[in-house]
């Protein structure tokens, strides 16, 4: 099977097709394509690259053979002391001048997966140009039975192309200066951290303790199969952080997935608190009280909260396909004040163009604090400011398929009414979304795993339940 690269890096399952084999092979192609790039634009030195690695199964190994391969390309590597949240490598090859990194992450998937992200020299996802041309480099390789470099690592070492760092007090320091910890110091605020396994561990709840947070962390010991349970901060999955959170008087819940660049939320109710409300909250915030602008930049299955608080405050709103490589895109050539999408990916001015759940978390206690109530209350004062926005989502494994088919067969002949409600547009930007006054649904293939993905927003429960049902048959009829 040829190794491709999806919506955000390459993955797949670990002894399946994610083997040391392969993954040596990927990290020559990802040598071969900056070396060249490095030569043509005439580079006084070889490339220097941050490699990190998340806490799954033999994530660590994996990362050793990427350094292995990449110093024996005469390329300078820095090598994470330990697991690491994809921010904060991407931070360091910021702090390090690097041109680029690698990061040993399936983030949000299931344990049998394992991934490798790409990142670029400002600090966010590699372009998708970038990972095709990895692809390419691969290939070319295969085809001429050309076996990766490899340097053992102790001998890199010795040599001086491997060098063990620690990325966490520079990006501490900078995380710092994006939130006011002391009026977090003055509120008194109790909140529960759950990394859920994921790389997050030890330093999310660190953070906020330094911020001036009481914090219990839960599932923060090293388990690489997360308990059982996908690393992905949604509601499902976050029992555990409800239930603690029900145990402790006036405490909120914060989460992060497997490689902590995506956030989730639990009020003091032990309700749920998708990244929807957390970025709308956060765009509020940034503008009433920081007085911030910018443009607002939500991928297509993000919430119209946000495009109602961007006309209210006369920001430019722009929309894009999933994947936060094109949110990216966005602030790397224009004023960007927020960037966020549905699956908790959120950055913000002044921070590296890259989702952190962690600088999120930070800041979503410095909203409460600021605030003086709960989150529970924040998310009831959003709700009067701009309606109520009920949103559900539904992932069907489906067997591989033609993406371009699905949306032409669903764009091709579109229903008149959904859920009651008259079809106003038909939006093909990715996957298929159907839009409808107040309400929309959304149909398409993940990027990332063979699932197909039903989203839906409407103003109550029983429209997103109703829409769900229609995309669901819809769906899976138009299957290929």
């Amino acid at each position: 099977m040829a190794i491709q690269f999806g919506t955000d890096g390459w993955r797949a399952v670990i002894s399946d097709e994610f083997t040391f084999a392969n993954v040596r092979k990927v990290a020559q192609g990802i040598a071969d394509v900056f070396l060249s790039r490095s030569e043509a634009q005439g580079a006084s030195h070889a490339p220097r690259l941050v490699v990190g690695f998340d806490t799954r199964f033999l994530s660590d190994r994996y990362a050793r053979e990427v350094a292995c391969v990449l110093a024996a390309n005469g390329m300078t590597v820095y090598l994470t002391q330990g697991d690491t949240p994809t921010p904060m490598v991407s931070h360091a090859i910021r702090t390090l001048g690097a041109d680029g990194g690698v990061m040993i992450t399936a983030s949000h998937n299931p344990p049998r997966y394992n991934g490798i992200k790409i990142k670029a020299a400002h600090g966010g996802p590699a372009t998708p140009e970038f990972c095709r041309q990895v692809e390419q480099a691969i290939q070319a390789n295969e085809t001429a039975d050309r076996a990766p470099r490899y340097m053992p690592f102790g001998e890199g070492e010795r040599q001086g192309y491997i060098h063990r760092f620690d990325p966490f007090p520079a990006y501490r320091d900078h995380l710092f200066t994006l939130v006011n910890t002391e009026r977090i110091q003055q509120a008194g605020l109790r909140a529960v951290v759950d990394p859920m396994h994921g790389a997050g561990r030890r330093y999310f709840a660190r953070l906020l303790a330094e911020a001036g947070v009481e914090v219990q962390e839960i599932r923060g010991d090293m388990n690489p199969g997360f308990g059982g349970v996908h690393p992905e901060p949604i509601a499902r999955n976050l029992t555990a952080l409800v239930e603690q959170v029900r145990l402790w008087d006036n405490a909120f819940g914060l989460a992060t997935d497997g490689d902590a660049d995506r956030i989730g939320a639990v009020a003091e109710d032990a309700t749920f608190v998708d990244p929807h409300r957390i970025l709308s909250l956060a765009l509020r915030y940034l503008v009433t009280v920081r007085r911030q602008h910018g443009a607002v930049v939500k991928t297509v299955s993000t919430t119209l909260m946000v495009n109602r608080l961007a006309a209210a405050y006369s920001l430019p709103l722009y929309e894009t396909p999933v994947g936060f490589h094109h949110i990216v895109e966005h602030m790397l050539t224009d004023d960007v004040l927020i960037g966020g999408e549905e699956s908790g990916g959120i950055s913000i001015k002044g921070h590296i163009p890259e989702g952190d759940g962690i600088l999120m978390g930070l800041l979503l206690a410095e909203i409460v604090a600021h605030a003086g109530s709960s989150l529970r209350d924040l998310v009831a004062d959003l709700y009067a400011q701009v309606g109520h926005y009920a949103y559900a989502r539904e992932d069907h494994r489906v067997p591989p398929f033609a993406k371009a088919k699905l949306v032409e067969r669903l764009a091709g002949d579109p229903p008149a009414t959904l859920a009651g409600r008259a079809l106003r547009a038909v939006n093909t930007l990715d996957g298929v979304k159907y839009i409808l006054d107040d309400a929309w649904l959304l149909i398409r293939p993940s990027g990332t795993e063979p699932v197909l993905r039903i989203y839906a927003e409407g103003p109550d429960n029983e429209t997103v339940r109703e829409l769900l049902e229609t995309g669901r048959r819809l769906g899976l009829n138009a299957i290929p």
